[in-house]
């Protein structure tokens, strides 16, 4: 029984691996994510629909073609991949940062979608109360806006974690799959459905996967309610 539990270097080394990448994904796209619902969700100005779609874009556009812009923008020999690797000595393409990059990418779309839903459905008359007793508009936000979305965002969070730990075509299209350095638990899968005798690697990865997205889901609801106990309290 502690065998079937225990994980094997390659399983621990891909979850290690997951575990960081969206990590990482969740923490660098969540202040843009809360700064483009909050545009979408209060502002009106021409192109708003455009923006509104490029966001989303990633969410209908197969991912391996998000992959590949992200490798000619971003690659090495990218245009703005150059610049960097020239200037800084960062190279993105090919390593674990291009990883958190492309799973930012596709999951972003989700987080923006649930906070910008959380901020549509606020009671935007707090929002004119507090103005009319002088806060500005960055005060408004901070102390009266913010906490009423957080369940929203902590829901977006979530999500966006789920997203990045199950990306796979934009991230073997602009990492590739190298072992110890951006093999995710997906294409560690994927590796071993392409290995004769890998089945029951690939099953107890697939297990694997579908338990860290269960927990992460289940604290999402718990955190969410939690907080919403708390405001109504």
């Amino acid at each position: 029984m502690m065998e079937a539990l225990s994980l094997t270097p390659v399983e621990a080394e891909a979850l290690r691996l997951s575990m960081k990448v969206s990590c990482w994904a969740v923490v660098g796209s969540l202040p843009m994510g809360i700064l483009a619902a909050w545009v979408l969700a209060r502002w009106r100005f021409p192109g708003k629909s455009l923006v509104d779609g490029l966001i989303h874009l990633p969410l209908v556009m197969p991912p391996v073609v998000t992959g590949y812009l992200l490798l000619v923008v971003l690659g090495k020999r990218g245009f703005i991949g150059a610049w960097l690797y020239k200037i800084f000595g960062i190279e993105i393409a090919f390593t674990w940062k291009g990883a958190v990059v492309a799973s930012a990418v596709m999951a972003f779309p989700l987080l923006v979608r649930a906070v910008r839903l959380s901020m549509e459905g606020t009671d935007q008359g707090l929002e004119a109360a507090a103005r009319t007793l002088g806060a500005g508009p960055w005060r408004v936000f901070f102390t009266v806006t913010l906490p009423l979305i957080t369940p929203g965002i902590i829901t977006g969070a979530i999500l966006a974690f789920a997203r990045s730990l199950g990306e796979f075509g934009a991230t073997i299209t602009f990492v590739s799959n190298i072992a110890g350095q951006t093999q995710t638990l997906p294409l560690a899968l994927y590796t071993l459905t392409q290995v004769p005798g890998g089945e029951t690697g690939a099953m107890r990865l697939c297990v694997i996967s579908i338990a860290v997205a269960m927990l992460a889901l289940m604290a999402s609801e718990g955190l969410a309610r939690r907080f919403s106990a708390h405001m109504r309290g």
